[in-house]
């Protein structure tokens, strides 16, 4: 990315002063890659407390993800508690990747990606028709054990508003621009705070005349920081407490 040297320092100084605010950052992860999709498909559109309360959701109503599979778009939508445009691409895309698993692996399941090695394993996510890049990221994080940066579009948006990105830096030079400057391992906790800012939930720290970094709090929220969708899901099985349809 041009000028990368000039954003680097602008993006690590200001994570160093979000560290500061922040909370628990302890990092999710899902047993089920399929899981970790779902998730990333709900969050993708959402801010991060509505996100918590869709999967919660999800989860009691429906048996199992081969429940969520074969579902009518009208019963998932009205789980999510959204009938707009958004939601319902959401929830198309929900089950037209959920039946791709189901036709290519003949399982409701994505385990099998956690044998192939990283790299095999995310391209068999970009494989599947509707995945974004957002949705391929957080999976890979969260359940293949991989690093990358997810990023919304409100995430890139505060990245350009705040110039620690070249304006005209593409996504693809935006990501790996950013997986450069953060660790693997810290990765996710920069992407818990990224995404914070982005939803309003944590003010950017103020510049001081010497140039360094002022503490500024978090916004007064009930949510915490970054904590997108659930922390720690099991896989769904059949034997949760379900809502039975009518």
């Amino acid at each position: 990315m041009k000028n990368s040297k000039e954003y680097s320092g602008k993006v690590k100084k200001l994570f160093r002063a979000w560290k500061r605010q922040a909370g628990d950052l302890s990092p999710v992860s899902f047993d089920e890659p399929l899981e970790a999709v779902v998730a990333a498909l709900v969050s993708e559109h959402r801010q991060d407390g509505d996100t918590r309360r869709v999967i919660k959701r999800i989860h009691s109503h429906f048996v199992d993800l081969n429940d969520l599979r074969v579902s009518r778009s009208e019963e998932i939508l009205d789980v999510m508690g959204d009938h707009s445009e958004t939601a319902q691409a959401t929830a198309q895309r929900l089950t037209k990747i959920l039946n791709q698993v189901y036709d290519r692996y003949d399982v409701m399941s994505l385990a099998v990606l956690k044998g192939t090695g990283k790299r095999q394993g995310r391209k068999e996510l970009e494989e599947l028709d509707g995945m974004s890049r957002y949705a391929v990221d957080y999976c890979f994080v969260t359940s293949l054990g991989g690093h990358a940066i997810p990023l919304t579009e409100s995430m890139k948006a505060l990245l350009r508003r705040e110039a620690l990105v070249f304006p005209e830096a593409t996504e693809e030079e935006i990501h790996g621009f950013l997986e450069r400057q953060i660790s693997a391992a810290d990765g996710w906790a920069f992407y818990c705070l990224l995404r914070a800012a982005a939803e309003g939930a944590l003010a950017a720290p103020a510049e001081t005349d010497d140039g360094d970094a002022e503490k500024k709090p978090i916004r007064k929220s009930k949510k915490k920081t970054g904590g997108t969708a659930v922390r720690k899901k099991k896989t769904t099985k059949t034997a949760r407490k379900t809502v039975r349809k009518k």
